[in-house]
């Protein structure tokens, strides 16, 4: 579905961020950059546009790392600018976790790459940023289809691509056909109320990314007080998280913050989950079972979901079968905890222990021989030998995930943005 949308644009030098480009005004003074890119995402926000000010490599590599704390952090994609002098730089965005690399059309230097970085990573993982009166160049590249991201301070009256425009809000603007979305210095502040703005928007008939139900809440099955369960589970990990109650107005006021907000039977009021502790959850997605008398909400926890602290409301084992997990991210997680354990606490006689004392130069001379092996045993037509190659090299590949500060869920992501 295509809406309109607002997103911020923080400006990197050093391990601050500023609202301008000229450094000025610091958003950074009581978080971090992280923190406040995740304030984005939390407040509604429906991408980030993070503009590299580094100076030289080191500040260059500082500000990739902080790109790739961000990534991880957030739920909405971000785009990165600024300190790109060669393909690599674009490389180095992308495998951030940024879902594009957008080049600035004032260095010619960016424009001279943009067909070589376009083929490479795809039309879809590179922009282009437009200051000021746009070259006939620059024209020609966008009307070539080169990129469909582009991101201006003004409406470019020589192409019909939708544009996302640098400037303050404005209405007129963001209702004209070309506009694709507005960024502006007002919504760096880590404050800004991106569903408040877009739930005006909405009422006015414009399409932006806000929560509409499917189902009025006058179909859904309630009890005699008009209440329906809600179970709420970790969107990440589908963990249950803790089981609570809507009416219709903590249904709808869901809906129009984002933020988890229920109906409490003991104390006959509305309250929203982590108002008085910090810990909120804010909505990834709801359903509603065959009967339409229970709500699955699948939310992004912030702390812990349960009164006493812990992470889930479900800690209290009852009854236990011994299975054997097949879960493939359970398994490969479990085992990835295991080795992160063996390099914390050593064990003595580990194979584990053993590869992180040899260190790098050992850990990938298994995986490249490991990786060999399964290819002398893909040319047997038993495939039982394959599988028992594959495990050994997933378990090495494991232990240089650890020893270089990786984790399945940073892979699983890269998998999906592919």
């Amino acid at each position: 579905m295509s809406y309109k949308k607002l997103f911020p644009t923080i400006y990197l030098k050093g391990r601050d961020a500023y609202s301008e480009r000229e450094c000025v005004k610091k958003l950074t003074d009581e978080i971090t950059s992280t923190e406040l890119c995740i304030k984005y995402s939390e407040n509604g926000a429906d991408m980030i546009l993070i503009y590299d000010m580094s100076y030289d490599d080191e500040t260059h590599e500082q500000n990739i790392g902080i790109m790739r704390e961000i990534c991880k952090a957030v739920d909405i994609p971000v785009f990165a600018t600024g300190n790109i002098r060669r393909s690599e730089d674009v490389k180095k965005y992308l495998y951030a976790g940024c879902k594009c690399a957008v080049l600035e059309a004032l260095k010619e230097s960016n424009l001279a790459m943009m067909t070589e970085v376009t083929n490479r990573f795809g039309k879809d993982k590179v922009g282009i940023l437009i200051t000021g009166n746009a070259g006939e160049e620059v024209l020609n590249l966008i009307n070539e289809n080169k990129t469909e991201h582009i991101i201006a301070d003004r409406r470019i009256n020589s192409i019909d691509k939708q544009l996302y425009i640098d400037d303050r809000f404005c209405k007129d603007t963001i209702v004209s056909d070309w506009c694709a979305g507005v960024t502006s210095p007002e919504m760096a502040e880590s404050d800004y109320d991106y569903m408040s703005l877009k739930n005006s928007l909405s009422e006015e008939g414009i399409e932006v990314n806000t929560f509409r139900s499917s189902i009025p809440f006058s179909e859904f099955k309630t009890d005699a007080n008009g209440l329906i369960p809600v179970v709420v589970q970790e969107f990440a990990t589908d963990e249950v998280l803790m089981v609570a109650y809507m009416n219709e107005e903590s249904y709808n006021l869901t809906l129009k913050t984002g933020r988890m907000t229920y109906y409490s039977r003991s104390r006959n009021e509305i309250w929203v989950k982590g108002l008085t502790s910090g810990h909120y959850q804010y909505v990834i997605s709801l359903d509603i079972d065959c009967d339409k008398d229970t709500i699955l909400a699948k939310v992004r926890q912030v702390g812990a979901a349960c009164h006493t602290g812990a992470h889930s409301c479900f800690y209290t084992n009852l009854v236990r079968k011994e299975i054997t997990q097949t879960n493939p991210l359970k398994v490969l997680n479990s085992v990835m905890d295991v080795i992160k354990d063996r390099k914390i606490n050593p064990k003595e006689g580990s194979y584990t222990n053993y590869l992180f004392d040899k260190g790098i130069d050992k850990i990938l001379k298994k995986v490249g021989e490991e990786a060999t092996e399964i290819v002398i045993a893909a040319k047997n037509p038993d495939p039982v030998e394959v599988k028992y190659e594959i495990s050994d090299f997933l378990y090495h590949v494991m232990v240089l995930m650890v020893e270089r500060g990786l984790d399945w869920e940073e892979i699983m992501e890269e998998l999906a943005n592919r």
